[in-house]
Order: C-alpha cells, then sequence, then structure tokens
C-alpha cells in the first residue's frame, strides 16, 4: 500500500476506531506507530497563564476557534470568593486524546477538559505550586509535578483522585515518559538532578545529573532512545540515554531563556526543536549526530513545543508575542503565525482530538485576552544609547523584549531580559527621561541568571504612561544596575 493510500484510509478510518490513531508516531508515542496527517480534527491547545485561558486552534487552516475560560484577568481573581483558577500553565493529554489536563499554578488545580465539548468535566487539587502534568502511556495514570514541594503526585487517569506519591528532591519541574510506558523521567527546578522512576511500582532506578538547577522541560524521543531536558537558568540542553543506567550523553549550549524541547520524526531523520526565549529562536538538532541544523526566527520568547502527528510542523508558543508559530518541518521556515491569549507556556498538539462535529462549542472569543501592548529596550551604547533627542535611535537592537498583557485599568509586565551581566542585581524602573538618567521610579528588582538573563514581571497601569507623544507626565522603562533602594546607572533603555 502506498503511503498516500495508507493516510487516506487511516482518516477514514480514525472516527471508527480512535484509538487507531490514538499515538501517533511522534512523541510522545512510538516513532513505529504510523503517522496522522494534518487534518480539521486536529487541535492545537495552549495554556496562557495571564488571561487564564486554553486557546484552541485548527491547524489544517491555523485558524483559532476560540478559548476556554478557566478563570478571569486581575482585579476579579483577586476576590476571596473567586472560583476561576489563575497562572493557567502545564498541559499534558490522555492516549485516547479525549482529555486535556491543564495545571493551574496559582491555584494548585489539575483541570480536566474534554476535548469534543471543550468543558470541564473535573478538576483536581493538588500541592502548592503544581507545574506539568501527563498521563502514563496507559492511560491509567496523570503524574503532576508539585514544583513547589518534593513529590510527584499520581492520579487515577479515569477518576482524576490523587492515589498517592512519589517523592523527589525539592522542586520536581516536569515528567515524561519513555514511549514503552516503561519508565518516567523526572527532571528538578530546584535541585541539579533528574529521577528516573519504574511506571510499574513507582521506584526511582536511576538519577542522572543536571549541569544546573533549573529544569523546566523534558522530552522523550519518539524511538525510545533518548531524554532531552532543558535548562534554563544556564541556557544549555543536555541528553542522556533513556534506557539503563541512562549515562548523559550530550550537553548542548542552546542559549539564553532556553525553555522547551520537542521532536519531529521526519524522513530526514528525528529532530529536536529547542526553544530559545532569550534569542527569539528554535535552535534545530539532529539527534543522531547533535548537529545543529537550522536555526527559526519565530517572535518574541518562544516557550512551548510540539509535533503535529505526522511531524510535518512544529508549533511555538510565543510568550511575549501571544501567538503560535507553525514552522514546516522540510524548510524549517515559519509558514503561520496565528493570534492566541495572554502569555501562551505549555501547548499540546493532539491529532484526532476532535472525531466527529465542528468541535467549536463552548468556546468564546479572545475578547481582553488578545489586548497587549509590545515594548523593547535597548543597550546603552550599543544602538541602545540616547539620541539627539534623547530616546534610543530607531536602528537600535533590542536586548530585551516587554509585553503589557491587558487586565483591565492595569497590565502585568512581562520583560524578557538578556544581555546583562550573570547573577548580577538590576532595577526595572520608570524614568522621567528617555536617556534614563533622570529620577527614577523603581518598578521590581531582579537577578540575572547565569546566562545573564531574566523573567521580570511586574503589574500596574504602565502602558497609559510609557506610550504615546511626550508630555509631562510621560515616563520611559529603563533598566538599571543596582537595588531597589540605590538604582544605579540605566544599562538598557526603552526604544521608540
Amino acid at each position: 500500500m502506498t503511503r498516500s493510500l495508507f493516510a487516506a484510509v487511516l482518516v477514514a478510518t480514525t472516527a471508527i476506531f480512535p484509538l487507531a490513531a490514538a499515538r501517533a508516531g511522534q512523541a510522545p508515542g512510538m516513532v513505529s506507530q504510523p503517522d496522522v496527517p494534518v487534518s480539521h480534527r486536529d487541535r492545537v491547545y495552549a495554556a496562557e497563564q495571564f488571561s487564564n485561558t486554553v486557546s484552541v486552534t485548527d491547524p489544517a487552516d491555523n485558524r483559532l476557534l476560540g478559548v476556554i475560560r478557566l478563570g478571569d484577568p486581575q482585579p476579579g481573581n483577586l476576590s476571596p470568593l473567586y472560583r476561576g483558577q489563575v497562572l493557567v500553565h502545564g498541559m499534558g493529554f490522555s492516549p485516547d486524546h479525549k482529555t486535556l489536563a491543564v495545571v493551574s499554578i496559582g491555584t494548585n488545580a489539575v483541570s480536566f477538559i474534554d476535548t469534543a465539548t471543550n468543558t470541564v468535566k473535573h478538576t483536581t487539587y493538588v500541592g502548592r505550586a503544581p507545574h506539568e502534568a501527563f498521563y502514563t502511556p496507559d492511560g491509567r495514570e496523570v503524574w503532576v509535578t508539585v514544583r513547589g514541594e518534593d513529590y510527584v503526585a499520581v492520579l487515577d487517569g479515569k477518576t482524576f483522585e490523587e492515589t498517592g506519591r512519589i517523592k523527589t528532591p525539592a522542586g520536581p519541574g516536569m515528567q515524561i515518559f519513555s514511549p514503552d510506558g516503561k519508565y518516567g523521567y523526572i527532571c528538578s527546578s530546584f535541585n541539579p538532578e533528574t529521577l528516573v522512576v519504574s511506571v510499574a511500582d513507582h521506584q526511582v532506578v536511576g538519577r542522572v545529573k543536571q549541569a544546573s538547577p533549573f529544569c523546566p522541560n523534558i522530552a522523550a524521543t519518539p524511538d525510545g532512545k533518548q531524554v532531552w531536558f532543558t535548562l534554563k537558568d544556564v541556557g544549555k540542553t543536555q541528553v542522556f540515554d533513556a534506557r539503563p543506567p541512562f549515562d548523559l550523553i550530550k550537553t548542548l549550549d542552546t542559549g539564553p531563556i532556553t525553555n522547551h524541547v520537542n521532536f519531529a520524526a521526519t524522513a530526514g531523520g528525528t529532530f529536536a526543536y529547542v526553544t530559545i526565549g532569550g534569542l527569539n529562536e528554535v535552535k534545530v538538532f539532529r539527534t543522531d549526530t547533535f548537529e545543529p541544523v537550522a536555526t527559526v526566527p519565530v517572535g518574541n520568547l518562544p516557550h512551548g513545543v510540539w509535533p503535529s502527528g505526522d511531524g510535518s510542523r512544529v508549533y511555538v508558543g510565543l510568550e511575549n508575542a501571544d501567538a503560535l508559530a507553525a514552522i514546516d518541518t522540510s524548510t524549517n521556515r515559519v509558514v503561520a503565525t496565528v493570534p492566541i491569549g495572554q502569555a501562551p507556556q505549555a501547548i499540546a498538539y493532539v491529532p484526532n482530538a476532535v472525531p466527529d462535529g465542528d468541535g467549536t462549542a463552548n468556546l468564546q472569543p479572545l475578547g481582553t485576552a488578545g489586548d497587549t501592548a509590545h515594548l523593547a529596550l535597548g543597550a546603552v551604547g550599543e544602538g541602545g544609547a540616547a539620541g539627539a533627542d534623547g530616546a534610543g535611535g530607531r536602528d537600535a537592537k533590542p536586548a530585551s523584549s516587554v509585553t503589557l498583557f491587558s487586565q483591565g485599568l492595569t497590565q502585568v509586565l512581562q520583560a524578557s531580559v538578556t544581555g546583562l551581566e550573570p547573577k548580577t542585581g538590576y532595577v526595572l524602573a520608570l524614568s522621567d527621561r528617555p536617556d534614563g538618567k533622570g529620577k527614577l521610579e523603581p518598578l521590581t528588582a531582579f537577578t540575572t541568571n547565569p546566562a545573564g538573563a531574566a523573567i521580570v514581571n511586574t503589574v500596574g497601569p504602565i502602558r497609559q504612561i510609557v506610550q504615546g507623544p511626550a508630555k509631562d507626565d510621560r515616563r520611559y522603562l529603563t533598566i538599571a544596575s543596582g537595588t531597589a533602594d540605590q538604582p544605579g546607572e540605566p544599562v538598557q533603555l526603552q526604544l521608540p
């Protein structure tokens, strides 16, 4: 049977036998399983932490269908009687592709969403600050990394009730499973050690040293041979053998704010796609030789990444652009950009998520979740220095991207800061002069990571005073050395 005829038969039969395409030959499934061609039955989901939404995109025409609202923006979510979710962040899905597991960090929740109806069918509350959740390949359990504590919560895959805990070093970041379901791999966000756990009995069977304590993401290759994990604080990606004795194979210098990694199995081989937030790029590596084969500019602060069911595309969530970027894996070029909700974190491509109907029930318009403003900061003395009018030149090269996510009269400000001294204290401030040398009004202090980068957040009516024509009450975003009590010289300035 030819590949095209096989694909046609597969599409025709998935509605009758949905489990036949339950896990495609792409991560997190086995490479030996059949690919699932892109269709209107597939969905791309993104967890959006400042609008507290899950966006739903049809990849067949790269069109946003709407959002699932799990909560409200500020100030509604500050009420003591608030019942929604806050900081919608992590995401996994069941092997039969009928259920999403969505983690909300601020409310310690895992929301289980029916992919056919876009409704929450159950919410399980776990320990402090969970980060990611994923089903075991047999669908019997859901493992939830409770990053604010020292364990993985194990939930029943049908009742969604907690049935046990797997003890880990403090701050488990994420877990993923070997495609055959034998092992669970749990990296840490607070300790430099990844655990390998037997799924059958929840016993630790291996330990892998991390080059730094902060791992936000981990993924297993669909051939079951390798596990890759990212280190956000030092800008590295490490690879270890997925089988005993779980030896470390390779350490790659990938770049500041290295976020997530995933794979596309193609006719030319299996490739790792790594999102580099500080460079606004996705770097592509071969998994056999670890050779870098492409660098793909995608937009501000790429975060989550997931392949389509046939490996023909890789989707990337752009945290500071409120968008999905679709990369064609045959050319490694962005072929579509889809507007979605605020600050997408984890994303998931789910083949055959909606076997019947149009799958738009209970979706809501994007609304205020699409209301954002974008700014940039340039380095003083390197294109960002003051020009004749005191502002950075229009040819200045941005060093840091800033997004203002509307919450009504206020905004959540998030800056993806790069190009600073490592492990050094700085202040994000408002200046009454565009050259940053006037009076500074500190917004928040921060310390850069070992790669000289940081994700910086604050809240306030900032857009109203940093945009528009110059006037007496106009202020300019500035990064200065020092502390909030004693800010020093400006090092980055707001670009016009």
